[in-house]
């Protein structure tokens, strides 16, 4: 029925009004009639009366005092965490944005229908900006302060866009002065040498290889030897793209990390994947650890999850997001950026 996160809270936002305004009704209508002032009635008209509890107090002079139904509130939130779920967001994520949504509409005070949503916007908004807000990684000023040469392998699944990420770090690196080195330790794809080879030609960047089908770890030492030796400032090591659940390929990936040693180990997933980047992104950091996640193709997600979850659910923060196929094409990673593009406010 909804193809975005953004529709299905929308959807969410003006449903939970009318329910939790149409049980107002119901339990005011219930009630024994009061006594109400001619000030009272002229303010409220023939309108419905508006939720602020849902436990309404007429009282002389016109005024109310409710509070939100906490078991009507709760049926509601069941609603959004389908909505949530829906959009592939993980079930963790779901609970603490549920929770945090919750604890600030029973809080609430609401006057008017249009005072119920934009309550429930505003919980909706601190709930994912909450779940986003975890740590921190300022990946330039960290290799700014690091050592030389500072080491960056990148781990992943095939199709993630891995390889064109490293490009577009390369990029970066090189608009901030540095000298990258970039490591082909994906010896078991051709077609990744040869990809590696035409971005590091455009990029005026070195390329270390083998043939393929050559140790990845080997490729991987001389590429930190040669940055050595040539006073280069950063090295990325690009891995083979491989299933999580591949124990010998991920026997392989310890290898690299033994061998190089890296001062940082980036995840790269696919925004498209939803709650299978979620998993992937927790195996690679159980077997090799992962200090960021890059998140590529998030122009093209339509449902969201995955930038909710990754950051929460495996603990690690999402340093960059992928908008496009160009160098220039990869942001910085921003809460507020994130939870205004879910909103329909900003774009990729």
């Amino acid at each position: 029925m909804f193809k975005s996160l953004r529709e299905r809270l929308k959807f969410f936002k003006k449903k939970a009004a009318d329910e939790l305004l149409e049980e107002g009704d119901e339990e005011r209508r219930s009630r024994p009639k009061k006594k109400v002032s001619k000030f009272a009635r002229k303010r409220l008209g023939e309108k419905r009366v508006p939720l602020e509890d849902l436990k309404l107090v007429e009282e002389e002079g016109g005024l109310f005092s409710k509070r939100i139904s906490e078991k009507r509130l709760d049926e509601v939130l069941w609603e959004l965490e389908l909505a949530l779920l829906e959009a592939d967001v993980a079930e963790p994520v779901v609970e603490e944005i549920k929770s945090f949504v919750r604890e600030r509409l029973l809080n609430a005070k609401i006057s008017r229908k249009s005072d119920v949503e934009e309550v429930i916007e505003e919980a909706l908004r601190k709930g994912i900006r909450h779940v986003l807000e975890g740590k921190k990684l300022d990946l330039e000023d960290l290799i700014m302060r690091g050592k030389r040469p500072f080491v960056i392998m990148f781990v992943g699944v095939n199709g993630t866009g891995k390889t064109t990420a490293v490009a577009k770090i390369a990029y970066r690196l090189k608009e901030m002065g540095l000298s990258p080195v970039i490591a082909a330790a994906d010896t078991f794809r051709a077609g990744a040498i040869e990809q590696l080879e035409k971005h590091a030609e455009r990029l005026g960047t070195k390329l270390i290889k083998h043939r393929p089908g050559a140790d990845p770890a080997a490729v991987a030492y001389d590429a930190i030897q040669h940055a050595k030796a040539r006073g280069k400032d950063v090295v990325l090591i690009d891995t083979a793209g491989r299933m999580q659940t591949n124990v010998n390929l991920m026997d392989e990936m310890k290898k690299i990390k033994r061998v190089a040693e890296p001062d940082l180990i980036i995840f790269v997933g696919d925004a498209l994947a939803g709650n299978d980047a979620v998993e992937q992104a927790r195996k690679f950091k159980e077997a090799v650890g992962i200090d960021g996640a890059i998140l590529t193709k998030i122009d093209a997600d339509a449902k969201g999850g995955a930038a909710l979850s990754i950051a929460y659910a495996v603990g690690v923060p999402i340093i960059y997001v992928g908008t496009g196929q160009g160098y220039k094409d990869l942001k910085e990673f921003n809460p507020t950026w994130m939870v205004e593009r879910i909103f329909g406010e900003a774009e990729a």
